[in-house]
């Protein structure tokens, strides 16, 4: 496992996002693309991006999969990089748009306490709205290969123990877990 080096720096991690951008998304189950509109919840959208930009979600699995409800991600297939965004909260958006089938939003633990870990929205959430999930962007292609994504472990993998042992505790005890091949930014091309 490869990681970019600036992943170990999360507070230089801070490049401001494109108004609109495209993100594609490789993953074991085939690709989905996620548009994102900075003006929904810029702090999100900008912290999506930079983590997108430096490779943070290669490998990483859909580690929480609910139908009906949501599929989760956002932890690091790398401990030592779930190590140090562990605290790296960033501030709460206000919420622009509701949590609508496809929409992706970044998990929370309470106000402010946004890191890295996401959701795509299955069904129509919008009791979320009102606890503080703002969405920044939507699935526009490949919802089918959402849908498709393994969820015969439901809610069973520990998240402490993906934080702490990355990608080598689901390979272990969640063989048929789904993950990310690659999510890299299609539209506009990102400045180098």
């Amino acid at each position: 496992m490869t990681t970019d080096p600036a992943l170990l720096h999360p507070a230089t991690l801070t490049a401001k996002a494109p108004d609109v951008f495209n993100v594609q998304f490789t993953t074991t189950k085939g690709d989905f693309v996620v548009e994102v509109t900075r003006a929904w919840a810029p702090l999100g959208a900008d912290r999506f991006y930079n983590l997108v930009k430096h490779g943070f979600f290669t490998d990483a699995a859909f580690f929480r999969v609910v139908p009906g409800f949501i599929v989760q991600f956002g932890l690091s297939a790398d401990p030592g990089v779930n190590k140090v965004w562990h605290s790296a909260n960033i501030k709460d958006d206000p919420v622009t748009q509701s949590n609508r089938p496809g929409t992706i939003t970044f998990a929370t633990a309470g106000p402010n306490t946004r890191t890295t870990q996401l959701f795509i929205n299955f069904g129509n959430n919008a009791p979320l709205d009102r606890q503080g999930f703002s969405p920044f962007g939507r699935v526009t292609s490949g919802i089918d290969v959402v849908q498709k994504l393994y969820a015969g472990y439901g809610e069973q993998p520990d998240q402490g123990s993906i934080t702490a042992l990355g990608k080598a505790y689901l390979d272990k005890n969640f063989p048929k877990i789904d993950s990310i091949q690659s999510a890299k930014i299609v539209s506009p091309a990102p400045a180098q």
